[in-house]
């Protein structure tokens, strides 16, 4: 039997219910705040990728050197789904996320905090980590 030696990555999904509708459809706002949340988090910020659709909503993703940051918006449902994801000790997930909700005026927010790529104690050995 393998045991566990820890998670290789946290990957929190995001929530965000009752937004401010016309912030959810501002592109230049939600790559100004998807930048802020990844430099107030500690992250570093490697590219950039954003999409605004028609008629409304927007999709943007920043890479970090720790892995990435993504937001999904439906202005007509006052919801975004934001998803941030980290192999890095000094990146702190959850300062972006409640950055990132608080700038979209979200109302009820909902963190889901998943462990990604669990890694076995002897594997993790073989390979001298």
């Amino acid at each position: 039997m393998n045991e566990r030696y820890g998670a290789l990555g946290t990957h929190l999904l995001v929530e965000l219910n009752d937004c401010n509708p016309s912030l959810l459809d501002d592109m230049p706002l939600l790559r100004r705040v998807l930048l802020r949340a990844a430099e107030e988090a500690g992250a570093t910020i490697v590219g950039e990728v954003f999409h605004k659709f028609s008629p409304i909503g927007v999709t943007g993703i920043v890479c970090i050197a720790e892995s990435h940051i993504s937001i999904h918006t439906w202005p007509e449902h006052a919801y975004a789904a934001v998803d941030i994801f980290t192999c890095g000790e000094d990146f702190k997930p959850r300062k972006a996320a409640n950055f990132i909700a608080e700038s979209l005026q979200s109302r009820q927010c909902d963190i889901t905090e998943v462990q990604r790529g669990g890694v076995s104690a002897s594997l993790s050995a073989a390979f001298g980590d």
